[in-house]
Order: structure tokens, then C-alpha cells, then sequence
């Protein structure tokens, strides 16, 4: 798919936004990076932000700045949630919908990378798909009925490492036991949360039902991603490699624009639109096969519903090659 800009030369930028005024967000790792970035410009708009983090400490200090930046007054809160375990993502999904009424957007921002080493979740699950992939498949799965009420989106933040790594998912060896690769098992989780969207797009159109789900990524971008889990020498590549990367504010502007801008396509992929995708205006971007491939997204869907135990609320469960009979394209 050729890359297009769609929004001028310029790109977009968040001063296509309006008042937010009586909307919620509610975004996973907010605490810091690009989720910090996004909740400062919905709470400059008026709007309401849910912050889902696992630090307690953390997350209480970016609230105190917010409050300070944006006024007593501001909006925002935060729920102790740790995609990692998923009882941790339940019990916050119950609070969650216990006090918000209305959810018009849900950003899975949250991600780890490059984990040196292999770690196993206590569900036991690879660190990377557990968090990037299984804990945001449940969590959207909770939260779907607030969000369909609300007539709301998801917004899913990929990244450019699912074009690269194996491309495929590796369900003959799903947690690497037999050979991690730090790479590899992050570019597969990214895939997966990718194949997930789009595939839970297919379900939901299928379904006639009115909850829009967007694919962006945030380029190359200052924050601390891989800084916290990487080998010495993969952050001492990201350190030399920062000055040519973008802030975290532009690298959070993709999901807000997903989760606000009005028109966007469905399959597709948005993010930074310059130097093979990594900075520059942000649009729609090239958007590779593997993300799109509908037989191993059915099978990831299945393998996502037992792992998490959970069943998916939409009216649909055909699988992806029978949903495909009654999806225009």
C-alpha cells in the first residue's frame, strides 16, 4: 500500500482538534513517554483522561504534575493495572467501569521492548506478548461493551518492528523457549496486537457494531522504552541514535489522532510518514502483508481467547475467512 500524507504537508497535527469537553480516555502507560504526551493534550482540550500504570508512586507524581500544569481542576486519575498479570488487568477493568461511565477511547499505548533476557509472566506467557499482546486483548475485551455504549474507539499502537524480526507468529514456539531472541519476541508481539486489531475490525463490522478500532505507531521517539529493559548494547545504539529521533510529544500525536480525528480508514496504519516511516509529518503509512494476514490472525484470535480465558463480546465468532464473506472491502 503506497504511503499518504492525507493531511497536508504538514501532516497532523493536534491543532485540527476541537473541545474535548465531556469526553474520556482511558490510556495503558500513561504515566510517562508518549501516554504522558497524549493525556497532556486531551486534558488541554477539556477532555477526561484515565491513566492505566502499574507504578503507584510514578503515576501519582504525573498526576500531581498534571494538576499543576492544567489546574485542580483538571480531569484525571489513574488505576493501578499491571498488563503483565491478568488478574491485575481484571480487577482494574471492574474499577474501571465501576466510576466511568463512558469510555470514547481506549489507547493501548502500554509496551516493553527488547527484554534482554527471556521472562515468563506468572500466567506464563513471554514478557513481551504477554504484556503487549495477551494484557491488551483482555483488557479491550472487558472494557468492549463501555466502549460500544459509548459508540467509542480502540486504538491500538503498533510499530514498525512488525515488518521485521520473523514476521510471522511462531505458535509452534510461542514463549522462544527453544532460542530468545529480545528482537524477535518483541517484533512478534507487536505483530500481534496489529493482526488483533485488524482482525477485531473484520469482527466488528462483520457485527454491524458501532466501535471504530485504528492501527497507528509512534515512529522513532525520545522516551524510555527501551532504555528500561534493553542489554547495555542496545541502549548505548538508542542513546547514539536519540538526537535523529523525534520528541515523545509528536511521537504521541498517531494516537491521538486515532482516537479523535474523524474519517480515518480501518485497515490501515498511521504514524510518522518520513525516513522510512520514523519521524517527520504524521498520515497514513505503508502498511505490509503480514499485518493483514487472516488465516494466522483467526489463529492468534483462538490462542488469545484461551490464554486470557476470555470469550469476546461481539455478536460475531466466525472465524476470519467466514467473517470475510460479509465485510465489504
Amino acid at each position: 500500500m503506497t504511503a499518504k500524507k492525507g493531511f497536508g504537508p504538514k501532516g497532523w497535527t493536534p491543532d485540527r482538534l476541537g473541545s474535548l469537553a465531556g469526553k474520556t480516555f482511558v490510556i495503558t502507560g500513561a504515566n510517562a513517554g508518549a501516554g504522558f504526551e497524549a493525556t497532556r493534550i486531551f486534558l488541554s482540550r477539556g477532555a477526561k483522561v484515565v491513566m492505566l500504570n502499574r507504578n503507584v508512586d510514578k503515576s501519582a507524581a504525573a498526576v500531581t504534575s498534571l494538576k499543576r500544569e492544567f489546574g485542580e481542576d483538571a480531569d484525571v486519575t489513574f488505576v493501578r493495572m499491571d498488563l503483565a498479570v491478568l488478574d491485575s488487568v481484571r480487577e482494574a477493568a471492574a474499577e474501571l467501569l465501576a466510576k466511568t461511565s463512558r469510555i470514547d477511547a481506549l489507547i493501548c499505548n502500554a509496551a516493553i521492548a527488547q527484554v534482554a533476557t527471556q521472562e515468563i509472566t506468572v500466567d506464563g506467557h513471554e514478557s513481551h506478548l504477554g504484556v503487549n499482546h495477551f494484557g491488551h486483548f483482555l483488557l479491550c475485551g472487558l472494557l468492549f461493551g463501555r466502549i460500544k455504549e459509548s459508540n467509542g474507539r480502540i486504538v491500538v499502537v503498533g510499530s514498525n518492528a512488525y515488518k521485521m524480526g520473523l514476521k510471522r507468529i511462531q505458535f509452534d514456539d510461542i514463549n522462544f523457549d527453544n532460542k530468545y531472541s529480545a528482537w524477535d519476541s518483541y517484533a512478534q508481539s507487536k505483530l500481534a496486537q496489529m493482526m488483533f486489531a485488524y482482525e477485531l475490525q473484520r469482527r466488528v463490522e462483520a457485527a454491524g457494531q458501532n466501535v471504530q478500532v485504528q492501527v497507528c505507531h509512534p515512529g522513532a521517539s525520545r522516551t524510555s522504552l527501551i532504555r528500561n529493559n534493553a542489554n547495555i548494547i542496545t541502549r548505548l545504539l538508542a542513546t547514539l541514535l536519540s538526537p535523529l529521533a523525534q520528541s515523545a510529544e509528536k511521537g504521541a500525536w498517531p494516537e491521538v489522532m486515532c482516537a479523535t480525528e474523524q474519517g480515518l480508514k480501518s485497515r490501515a496504519l498511521y504514524g510518522p510518514t518520513r525516513r522510512a516511516d520514523t519521524v517527520g509529518p504524521v498520515g497514513e503509512c505503508r502498511l505490509d502483508e503480514p499485518a493483514l494476514d487472516r488465516e494466522m490472525a483467526a489463529r492468534l484470535w483462538a490462542l488469545s481467547e484461551q490464554k486470557t480465558s476470555l470469550s469476546w463480546p461481539t455478536t460475531e465468532t466466525g472465524t476470519a475467512s467466514e467473517i470475510d464473506a460479509s465485510v465489504s472491502q
